[in-house]
Order: C-alpha cells, then structure tokens, then sequence
C-alpha cells in the first residue's frame, strides 16, 4: 500500500506542478472547494491520519475524534496560500506517511480503534486512507483539466 500511496503522490505532484495558480484558485461554484483547497482538505486528512497510524501502531483500542473538514478548510484559509506551497505540502506529508505506513509493525495493522462511533482496522485505515485520496485526487483532476 505504501508503495502505491508513493507512486500516486509523485506521479499527481509532478503533474500538478505545471497547472497554474488562477486554475489551482478556481471554485467551480461558490460552496465548492478549488483544487487548492481539496489539497488543502488532503492535508487536513494526512494530519489527522498521522496521528492515528502512529497512536494506534502503538496501542490498541483508541478512540479519535472526527474533523469538521469544511471547517478546516476554512480556518487555514488555504484558497489564500500558493498554490505551490500547498502543493509541496501535501506531497511531502503525504511521503512521510507512505513511510510511515511502511515501517508500522505488522502485527500492529489488526490493532482496532474508534473515530466518532466507527470502529475499524489500522489495516482498514491504510486501505481507506488510499482510497480517499484518489477519490479527492479525482476532483482535482476535474477542476484543472
């Protein structure tokens, strides 16, 4: 998994490097996010996942409270920063935590824990966390062509 989190990051970071900040800025609509801030979310994602694969790699049964994500989004303001900056955020947190993933232990990955009132894997996050993030790497791909 970690692999593939790595590939997909490079290979979307490479290509995201030549899109411009006037397309990165665009809101499709004014209650939609532009590619900035899904980046932005991803980040918002990457940090509150961070902890859970270090926390729960190390501990069994925790409970994490959920994001309010729009809100996030909101309060960082990342429709304000470069589109640059976001994007060199995004890929090198998301690379520490392909590394990260990689060196979890193995018997960690069947190590439960509850966000909100779901209870899931360390091996469900992994998969989940990849899954998100294509799907939001999808709706930038939407927004800047």
């Amino acid at each position: 998994m970690q692999i593939r989190l790595r590939e997909i990051v490079e290979g979307a970071a490479s290509k995201l490097a030549s899109v411009s900040e006037e397309v990165a800025s665009h809101k499709p609509a004014p209650n939609k996010w532009s590619a900035k801030e899904i980046l932005g979310h991803l980040i918002d994602s990457a940090c509150n996942n961070h902890a859970r694969f270090v926390r729960v790699g190390l501990e069994d049964s925790l409970t994490f409270p959920g994001y309010v994500q729009d809100e996030w989004v909101r309060l960082q303001a990342y429709q304000e920063r470069p589109w640059n900056q976001v994007l060199s955020l995004w890929k090198f947190y998301n690379l520490h935590l392909a590394h990260v993933i990689e060196h979890l232990p193995e018997a960690s990955l069947e190590h439960h824990f509850t966000v909100g009132t779901r209870a899931v894997t360390l091996k469900f996050l992994a998969e989940d966390y990849l899954a998100h993030l294509e799907h939001h790497l999808n709706q930038v791909w939407e927004r800047v062509g």
